[in-house]
């Protein structure tokens, strides 16, 4: 199919999704939950296929890799989507003008919305419950390391729609090749809005080349600071969880940043990582204290801070107070997620205030940034970006509104 073919179907399908009605897209939902738990075998099987094709060692593989729990977890999550309350038709707010004009702003589709992300099959499942609930058509553009994947779960998809009465156009996969990802990029009154999920280099090439409205979501490169206040037991579990829960997603640990008045305790704190074979890179005072208790160290570089690992390494900063641990995370963050742990309700308030992130924490695992975690079903990407949207996006970020303006013959 041609690429612009794509484009009017996805534009004529957003037209008879405007009027389905939510109690049928619900049940194209419910569709979708139930062939991917029948076809999971199918599902692994095509998984297997990209699997064998990337490094065992690449911890990516993680991300990609499709088994019967995670099928069950991505079915599961399109329920949860269709259970909530539709984000479409909603009255944000109505007023009344002097002249009797009664105005009210609601929400509406964007109408088509394009995806570009990379290997990570769950990603074709969520967004495509995700705009289908909120009444837009999807173009999806997934990587090549997950095409066997991605060409059988949007056949599921579509075949759940057609079940439904619901034109399967709504959901399509985009050709594999760097044309389409340029026809999207381009689709000027084609496409209403690209959402870029990835790593940085993907996100800001389509940031730079994108002449449809995009909304970033960020690279993680995360924190958690513990304070001379901190528990000592909360730090070494919430370091761990965010490290080693999955590495190789955007809300895992990159650099526990100590304070300098809790370095005695920071063995305590990193002995649960070595579980998982982490490395560590610590600056000076963090190896000093580290060197003889935790066997996988190194020396730090200045390159290993600021940088997003997504893999079992991390890096250790040590700080002289709470004014440093802030100024540290201004520059190497990415305005995605911060913790600290802390009992001190001073340094908290401090912490939450100045920090510049879609997600700050306290006493939290930053592995909690997520659609899921967050009550909203799924999620289609974390942005870190401060228009329209941040955090975790999920049904109300991917509507757009209108006016709509009534009255009695009124005129100017």
């Amino acid at each position: 199919m041609e690429i612009d073919e794509i484009f009017s179907r996805a534009r004529g399908a957003s037209k008879t999704l405007a009027t389905a009605g939510v109690e049928r897209i619900n049940a194209a939902l419910g569709t979708i939950a139930s062939l991917l738990r029948e076809n999971s075998a199918a599902i692994i099987e095509a998984n297997s296929a990209d699997v064998a094709r990337m490094d065992p060692s690449d911890p990516k593989v993680d991300r990609l890799r499709l088994d019967a729990a995670r099928i069950e977890d991505i079915a599961a999550g399109v329920e949860a989507v269709a259970a909530l309350p539709s984000p479409v038709g909603i009255t944000l707010s109505e007023t009344v003008r002097p002249n009797g004009m009664k105005i009210a702003k609601v929400t509406v589709p964007f109408g088509v919305i394009g995806v570009i992300y990379e290997a990570r099959p769950n990603v074709t499942v969520d967004v495509a419950a995700l705009c289908l609930k909120a009444g837009s058509a999807v173009l999806l553009k997934g990587g090549h390391d997950a095409s066997a994947s991605n060409v059988a779960l949007t056949a599921i998809i579509s075949a759940a729609l057609k079940k439904s009465g619901i034109d399967p156009n709504a959901v399509q996969l985009m050709p594999d090749s760097h044309d389409a990802t340029g026809a999207m990029l381009h689709g000027v009154g084609k496409v209403d809005l690209i959402i870029p999920r990835g790593g940085k280099g993907l996100i800001e090439w389509v940031r730079d080349n994108a002449r449809v409205p995009v909304i970033e979501t960020g690279a993680g490169v995360c924190h958690t600071y513990f304070h001379t206040s901190g528990r000592a037991d909360y730090a070494a579990a919430i370091v761990n969880n965010a490290k080693t829960r999955r590495p190789s997603v955007c809300n895992s640990l990159d650099t526990l940043i100590v304070d300098s008045s809790r370095l005695a305790d920071l063995p305590e704190v990193v002995a649960p990582l070595l579980n998982s074979n982490v490395e560590i890179a610590a600056d000076e005072r963090a190896f000093a204290a580290l060197d003889g208790h935790y066997p996988l160290l190194r020396h730090a570089a200045p390159e290993d801070f600021g940088h997003e690992w997504l893999d079992y390494k991390m890096s250790i900063a040590t700080v002289d107070g709470i004014d440093e641990a802030l100024d540290f995370i201004e520059r190497n963050g990415s305005r995605h997620s911060e913790s600290i742990v802390a009992e001190d309700a001073a340094a908290q308030r401090l912490f939450t205030t100045s920090v510049d992130a879609a997600c700050v924490y306290v006493n939290v695992s930053t592995a909690f940034t997520d659609g899921g975690q967050f009550g909203f079903g799924a999620e289609i990407g974390i942005s870190t970006q401060k228009l329209h949207a941040r955090g975790p996006m999920a049904l109300p970020e991917i509507t757009t509104y209108k006016y709509i303006i009534t009255g009695e013959g009124n005129v100017r």
